[in-house]
C-alpha cells in the first residue's frame, strides 16, 4: 500500500505561480507513476499531468507550456510547477499514484484558488 500527501496549495492572483508537492511513502516499489488530477465546484475530476517511472510525462491540453510536471525518484516525490495560473485553474488538486497491480492511491486534496 502507498501513502500519498500533498502540499502547496493556496490562493493565488491570476498570472501568479504555485508549486505543489506530492510525496510518497509505504510499499514505493509498487509505483508505476504518479500524477495530479484536480476537480472543480460541480465538475469532475480530471488528470492534469503525469510522469512514469522512466520519466515520460503526459499534460491536459488545458495547462500546457504552463505546468510542468517532475520527479525526484530518491525522495519518491512529484512536483506540479503552475505558471501564469488562470481563474479556471481554480480546484482542489490531488495526488495519485499508479500501481503495479493496477491500483491507486489518492492524496487528500490540496486547494489551489485563482482570483483577484
Amino acid at each position: 500500500q502507498v501513502q500519498v500527501v500533498e502540499s502547496g496549495g493556496g490562493l493565488v492572483q491570476p498570472g501568479g505561480s504555485l508549486r505543489l508537492s506530492c510525496a510518497a511513502s509505504g510499499s514505493i516499489f509498487s509505483i508505476l507513476a504518479m500524477g495530479w488530477y484536480r476537480q472543480a465546484p460541480g465538475k469532475q475530476r480530471e488528470p492534469v499531468a503525469s510522469v512514469t517511472n522512466g520519466g515520460s510525462t503526459s499534460y491536459a491540453d488545458s495547462v500546457k507550456g504552463r505546468f510542468t510536471i517532475s520527479r525526484d525518484n530518491g525522495q519518491n516525490t512529484v512536483y506540479l510547477q503552475m505558471n501564469n495560473l488562470k481563474p479556471e485553474d481554480t480546484a482542489v488538486y490531488y495526488c495519485n499514484v499508479l500501481l503495479r497491480n493496477g491500483g491507486l492511491s489518492w492524496g487528500q486534496g490540496t486547494q489551489v484558488t485563482v482570483s483577484s
